[in-house]
């Protein structure tokens, strides 16, 4: 029978295996202790791109990273669009604004869309822009619904409160005011949303970042749903609202009871 047992020859000292495994079992503990990952490192408390600003006399905060999603960070992209350089093109339904630049590129940014921007359609220019704008609701607002827009009748000053946010361009067709507005938003969580109110909103450092690329005279282009669908193909709204491309798929049971308990706000 063949002998099982091994041996170490170290340094004038036999070393049988059998003591060999048992100082490998004695150091265990040291050797797991040193091979233990290193505790995670924590995220980014912010994107580069979306920091805290001191803006004047308002700080606007940093958008929380859980809002920018691939698709909502502002970026620089491919344009297959037929618009020159220098003109901005609102695409509503897909929920998406350029800022068309040369050699067939473009500046995206992430939008949400209120009622009044859903009505829009066509071709504008800016004809104002400003910082911190005032905010008043027109008489329509008012009167259609007034429990929201009655306390604000005498208007609202510019500021961290005002829903026009940090920077806004006003829309003219043929020397008048469209009504239609392009502007920040301090409801972070309303970007890339369909919601109830206002115009077109980006997120306020997108706002300021546009601004800062608008001329007055710029021209502005609303794309019609036709052309949404050739350009960007078809989108849908996923089962919180939020922008999603693709046909869409119905709502499971599951889905609707999930999305039946959560407030609309937060969606």
């Amino acid at each position: 029978m063949s002998d099982q047992r091994h041996f170490l020859q170290l340094d004038g000292f036999t070393v049988t295996g059998r003591i060999l495994s048992f100082a490998l079992m004695a150091l265990l503990p040291f050797l797991a202790a040193c091979a233990q990952a290193p505790a995670p490192l924590e995220g980014p408390k912010e994107h580069p791109l979306y920091p805290g600003i001191q803006d004047g006399e308002f700080f606007i905060e940093p958008v929380p990273m859980r809002y920018l999603t691939p698709d909502a960070i502002r970026q620089e992209v491919p344009y297959a669009g037929p618009d020159r350089p220098g003109t901005i093109v609102v695409d509503t339904f897909a929920r998406r604004l350029y800022y068309v630049l040369e050699e067939g590129r473009a500046m995206r940014y992430a939008i949400a869309v209120g009622r009044a921007g859903l009505a829009f359609r066509g071709s504008a220019t800016v004809q104002r822009k400003r910082e911190w704008p005032s905010w008043q609701p027109t008489a329509n607002m008012i009167r259609t619904q007034p429990e929201m827009y009655a306390p604000y009748a005498a208007g609202l000053p510019g500021g961290l409160e005002n829903p026009l946010g940090a920077r806004a361009l006003y829309l003219y067709r043929g020397g008048r005011d469209t009504m239609f507005r392009i502007h920040g938003t301090v409801q972070n969580a309303s970007i890339g949303h369909a919601t109830s109110a206002g115009c077109i909103r980006l997120f306020n450092q997108d706002a300021i970042d546009l601004y800062n690329r608008t001329r007055i005279g710029t021209p502005v282009k609303v794309r019609t749903q036709a052309e949404s669908l050739e350009l960007e193909g078809p989108f849908h709204d996923d089962a919180f609202g939020r922008i999603a491309a693709g046909p869409g798929e119905p709502l499971t049971e599951e889905e609707r009871v999930l999305l039946s308990g959560i407030p609309a706000t937060a969606r």
